[in-house]
């Protein structure tokens, strides 16, 4: 752990990766916008590759620069597995995504009752390319879709999650721990969270019908970004390893819509029913409260 706060280099990663995103973003909005922008084929729009590719590697771009332009050595580079010491973290990294982002969901359900009603028509689509399912009544193909999608989500969403995960927690995450653990998770949190507002001005995660458009939607994800951030954070630090942190945030980004399969109408995004809402995040930010206020995180 670094013992004293490395300013120089914390301020050229963040100018890279702050630099390269918002780039990318301004090309998207110049270009027609996440809804509205050019086609490269049918089907594929520009915004799609310059989101996925610039702007989600622009974290991993930043590490591997910032470690060139300052001659870091790549000693503490977060790449080992560690599996033996950080299986445990692995694991949880893998499933408990899915514990959060149902527990969030249900909850809102509960409260708001009314935009609930199981989808059968999407639930038969979504599982039309899995002939197992096909025998299954609608709750054993909801069960089990469910469940081979925490298996193998992790893994196919691994490519451009570990563009995030290889900036914000095996670079910048190391960085910020010698304020310590509690103020980095806060500060990891505010940066991240802040670097997605330009695509969620254009309506990434929340659209652009909301109530407060578009200024709500930055400011609530600050907040999404300090629950999810500090989860990937535990598993990071935990198990002394970035994968772990990938392979979460995959998981997150596999089982995040979810929801969707048993939603009615048109509930607002900010409260719920994903995890990007109040309520829907309600699971990662009681685990983020409750790992924040735990005694000596780094050194359990």
């Amino acid at each position: 752990m670094n013992q004293k706060l490395d300013i120089r280099r914390i301020i050229i990663y963040l100018a890279i990766t702050f630099g390269i995103a918002w780039t990318t973003a301004l090309i998207i909005y110049s270009t027609g916008g996440l809804q509205n922008g050019l086609q490269i084929a049918p089907g594929l729009p520009l915004a799609l590759i310059l989101l996925a590719l610039p702007y989600m590697w622009a974290p991993a771009l930043g590490n591997l620069l910032t470690r060139l332009i300052t001659r870091e050595s790549w000693q503490n580079s977060g790449l080992g597995l560690h599996l033996r010491k950080g299986w445990p973290y692995w694991l949880a990294a893998w499933c408990l995504p899915a514990v959060f982002t149902l527990f969030g969901a249900i909850i809102f359900f509960v409260l708001f009752p009314e935009y609930y009603l199981l989808n059968v028509d999407l639930i038969e689509n979504s599982t039309l390319a899995i002939p197992a399912l096909s025998q299954l009544n609608i709750w054993g193909k909801l069960g089990l879709g469910l469940l081979l999608g925490v298996l193998i989500s992790p893994l196919l969403n691994a490519f451009s999650t570990f563009g995030e995960e290889f900036g914000w927690r095996a670079y910048l995450l190391p960085k910020l721990m010698a304020l310590g653990w509690q103020k980095a998770l806060l500060w990891s949190g505010l940066i991240w969270g802040v670097w997605h507002w330009p695509v969620i001005f254009m309506g990434y995660e929340y659209g652009t019908a909301y109530p407060g458009y578009p200024w709500l939607g930055p400011l609530l994800f600050v907040w999404i970004a300090f629950g999810l951030g500090t989860f990937l954070s535990w598993v990071t630090i935990r198990s002394g390893s970035v994968w772990p942190a990938v392979i979460g945030h995959s998981a997150i980004n596999g089982i995040a819509a979810a929801a969707v399969l048993a939603t009615n109408g048109s509930p607002n995004p900010l409260v719920g029913p994903l995890p990007v809402g109040v309520i829907g995040g309600m699971g990662y930010a009681l685990a983020a409260v409750f790992l924040f206020f735990r005694p000596g995180l780094e050194k359990e």
